[in-house]
């Protein structure tokens, strides 16, 4: 939120299929006050794949490797003008609220939200 009587920060998470890192991480801000979440992969096969629409949502784009920092960049670079993108320099090797993974974001979404709670 960026005042007190503010919308909601709209974060977008991105990985690969949206179906284990960047769906966990939208998870984690379900029924949050301060930020509004989605999800998105970058591939063909995504559960949900990322769009021209979410890119325009967003205010800050997380993404869990380079690669998709990269491929969104390519794809979305005139959408993403003015808006962060953060690596967050997630490997894929967590399943769907994995417990770990869930603590590994809340690490990292700690240096870049300060509602985060």
């Amino acid at each position: 939120m960026t005042g007190a009587d503010s919308e909601p920060q709209k974060l977008l998470f991105i990985c690969s299929q949206n179906k284990w890192r960047s769906l966990t991480a939208e998870r984690l801000f379900d029924d949050h006050s301060y930020y509004e979440a989605r999800s998105a992969g970058t591939e063909p096969g995504a559960r949900v794949r990322v769009t021209t629409g979410h890119i325009g949502w967003a205010e800050i784009v997380f993404v869990m490797e380079r690669r998709h920092a990269d491929r969104i960049r390519e794809k979305f670079g005139d959408e993403l003008k003015g808006t962060p993108v953060v690596v967050l320099r997630i490997p894929d090797k967590y399943r769907f609220g994995d417990s770990h993974l869930v603590a590994l974001l809340r690490q990292k979404l700690l240096a870049h939200l300060a509602l985060l709670s």
